[in-house]
């Protein structure tokens, strides 16, 4: 075999790891998902940061496999990493929401279908929590509107839960 047909096969058995690995991951994510009641949406997110972590080591062995350095590879990263920072920084609400997108995730008591009240000095909200992403909730309110709310007003404001209401 000529070194091309090895690093076709390296390359292969790579990306077969790769897959094994993440089928594994994903039927672990799911089993804790049903054991601990967590809803489908928090194994969604934590399913696609696995994801994107998998990938990029994926991505590097390959890479090394084919003759990459990897003192360019590291600043390729580096770079890119680099540049979305200064991306976040200079959208500061960005990064504010998805910093406190990750607080609600792991932290904050509401959940999707949740009925909720945002009281507020000026504006009561109430209506059933019918999405949370990185950067905004969505509630349903009773007249069928919708209103989206950024994160980082979300974590500042006090939130009302009602327990066996429906909007």
């Amino acid at each position: 075999m000529d070194s091309t047909e090895i690093k076709i096969l390296q390359t292969a058995i790579t990306l077969a790891i790769f897959l094994f690995i993440r089928i594994l991951v994903v039927r672990i994510i799911n089993k804790t998902v049903r054991k601990n009641i967590l809803h489908k949406t928090r194994g969604k997110i934590i399913k696609k940061i696995f994801a994107i972590v998998f990938t990029s080591i994926a991505i590097y062995f390959i890479s090394t496999i084919w003759g990459v350095d990897q003192s360019e590879l590291l600043l390729y990263f580096v770079s890119a990493l680099t540049v979305l920072g200064i991306a976040l920084f200079a959208q500061w609400s960005h990064l504010s929401n998805l910093t406190s997108a990750i607080i609600i995730f792991f932290t904050h008591n509401v959940r999707l279908d949740d009925t909720i009240s945002i009281i507020d000095r000026d504006f009561e909200i109430e209506g059933r929590v019918s999405d949370i992403s990185f950067f905004f909730i969505r509630l349903r309110t009773a007249e069928g509107d919708e209103v989206i709310l950024p994160n980082n007003v979300f974590m500042q404001k006090m939130v009302k839960k009602h327990y066996g209401k429906q909007v």
